[in-house]
């Protein structure tokens, strides 16, 4: 899982819109390109499991994986239930889109 997690944080890198939505962009954005289907995939269970608020951080983490690390860490209780559901949509995604 953490793997994965951290293929996705490669493949989300943000950059600029082309087409989609903010996980999808930054997807397709990345030096890692995987394609439209994989990158189509992981945004539709963005669009399920992730708020747009909760994906507009995801995709800072992409930018700043030293944010990830301190919002896994933090002590509040927002970043906490974030992070769970960040989780969750990571497992989510290696199981659907792999």
């Amino acid at each position: 899982m953490k793997t994965f997690t951290m293929i996705l944080a490669v493949l989300c890198l943000a950059g600029p819109a082309l087409a989609g939505s903010t996980i999808e962009r930054a997807c397709l954005n990345s030096d890692r390109n995987p394609g439209r289907s994989l990158c189509g995939c992981i945004q539709k269970i963005a669009d399920v499991k992730l708020s747009s608020t909760d994906q507009r951080l995801a995709a800072k983490f992409f930018r700043d994986p030293h944010l990830a690390q301190e919002t896994r860490q933090s002590n509040s209780a927002a970043k906490e239930r974030f992070w769970k559901r960040y989780r969750d949509f990571g497992e989510t995604a290696e199981q659907n889109c792999s």
